[in-house]
Order: C-alpha cells, then sequence, then structure tokens
C-alpha cells in the first residue's frame, strides 16, 4: 500500500493506493507546531494497512520535514517528493519552473486523465485556475480562497461574526449571517464564472473544459454559471498517483 500526502496550508489530506485505485481518504489540519512523533498519533487511526512507500506533496517546508521523519521512523522507508529529483512527465511553461507548486503540478497530471486540454480551478487555501494543453502546464491565475478571505473579512471587522459554510436561498437577505454567507459564497461562485469566462476569451477557446477540485468545490460548483464538466476532490491525490507510478514504472 502507498500513503499519498498532500500538505496544504490549512489541510494535510491523505490517501491509501492499493496498485489499482485509492481505497480511503481522511485529512486533518496543518499543524505547524505539531512533532512527528505528534503527526503520527494524529494520523495512525485511519491507517490499517501496512505501509509500502510514501509519497507526498507539500507547499509547507516545515510540516514536510516533520513527515519526513515520521516516514522514516514509524514505516523504515523514505518518501518521495515531489519537486526533488522526481519524474513527473509534465512541462512546465513559467519564467521559473521552480516556483510552480508540488499541488498545481499534481493537479494538472491528474486533470490530464481526463482532457488533453482543461483549466483547473483548485479552491483551497488559494484560489487557482490553471491552464494546461498537451501535457504541458501553461499558466495560471491566483487569488485568495473562501476560508482565508471570510476569516480576514471577521478579523478586521468588529461586529461580524463566525459564520458556517452554508449557501443561503436567496442573494439578498436581511440578517448577518445570510448576508454574509450569500456574499461569500455566491461572491466566489461570481469570481469563479468570472475567471473562467475571461480566461476562455484570452485563449480563443469558448469551449475549453474545467475541472475542479478543493475543498468547498462541492458547495460552490453548483452555484455556478459556467459549466463545470468534473469535478474531483481528489484530484492532487490522483496526481500524486501518476507521478509514484512513473517514477516506480508500474
Amino acid at each position: 500500500m502507498v500513503l499519498l500526502v498532500d500538505i496544504g496550508n490549512t489541510n494535510i489530506c491523505f490517501g491509501i493506493y492499493d496498485n489499482e485505485k485509492i481505497i480511503n481518504t481522511f485529512r486533518i489540519k496543518s499543524f505547524l507546531d505539531k512533532s512527528f512523533d505528534e503527526f503520527y498519533v494524529l494520523i495512525k487511526p485511519f491507517i490499517e494497512v501496512n505501509i509500502d512507500d510514501v509519497i507526498i506533496s507539500s507547499v509547507v517546508p516545515q510540516i514536510t520535514s516533520a513527515f519526513v521523519k515520521l516516514t522514516q521512523k514509524y514505516f523504515n522507508l523514505e518518501p518521495l517528493i515531489v519537486g526533488k529529483n522526481l519524474k513527473t512527465g509534465l512541462k512546465i511553461v513559467c519564467d521559473d519552473p521552480k516556483t510552480v507548486g508540488a499541488d498545481l503540478i499534481c493537479d494538472v497530471i491528474a486533470a490530464g486523465n481526463y482532457y488533453d486540454e482543461g483549466l483547473v480551478v483548485d479552491l483551497g487555501t488559494a484560489s487557482k485556475f490553471l491552464y494546461y494543453k498537451d501535457n504541458t502546464y501553461l499558466g495560471a491565475s491566483i487569488a485568495p480562497g473562501v476560508v482565508i478571505s471570510t476569516k480576514a473579512m471577521i478579523s478586521n471587522a468588529a461586529l461580524l461574526p463566525n459564520m458556517e459554510f452554508i449557501v443561503p436561498s436567496k442573494v439578498i437577505n436581511t440578517s448577518t449571517i445570510p448576508c454574509m454567507q450569500s456574499g461569500v459564497l455566491y461572491g466566489f461562485a461570481s469570481m469563479v464564472d468570472g475567471m473562467i469566462n475571461k480566461i476562455k476569451e484570452e485563449i480563443k477557446n469558448p469551449n475549453l473544459k474545467i475541472i475542479a477540485t478543493g475543498g468547498l468545490i462541492k458547495l460552490i460548483a453548483p452555484l455556478c454559471k459556467e459549466k463545470i464538466d468534473i469535478i474531483d476532490p481528489d484530484l492532487v491525490l490522483l496526481g500524486l498517483v501518476k507521478i509514484y507510478k512513473k517514477n516506480k514504472a508500474l
């Protein structure tokens, strides 16, 4: 079994791959103050199989270091890390390819399973719009994410309370929390629509395929007017599987 680890700024997502499919997924918070022993205590209840390999995608170097030590101590393995001498098979058109995040690489590699050309919409800590064609990453647009935007609004406005991400039935509401929920969720859906439309215009492809992922995508996608062709919450994990298989020649 292969443990797939996607370390993001907000959450760490895990998958267990059995050489045919991902059989289990789970997630924990991205704690910066946890030791590798503490991380192992958190994930151990979810791992009921023998782990033969570990592959990591990370945008948080501090947590990457903890998971390298965790893998060495508890699984007696050296983890594979995207961006460190691993073959991906992806061409990157960018001013500095080294600055392209491992999660973006995994997103695009997995999206290639669905379409040869497409736009990945990844609504995570940041809202990312990733354009690719013929196994080549051709650029991106990055905006603040839903959660951090909401936290910034609440922390800087004394009278705005915390809220759950629930879609209100109307856009215009008459009490504070539904007003905030509407502004955030319908607002981000409108942003997604607008960005998709702008990108389609720029690349002159009105039929561009859209592949969406991220923690809140299932909540926001139904509010969008632009057609989203594929919703896959596990896109990064699927990218990790493809990279793992490429490097193990499976």
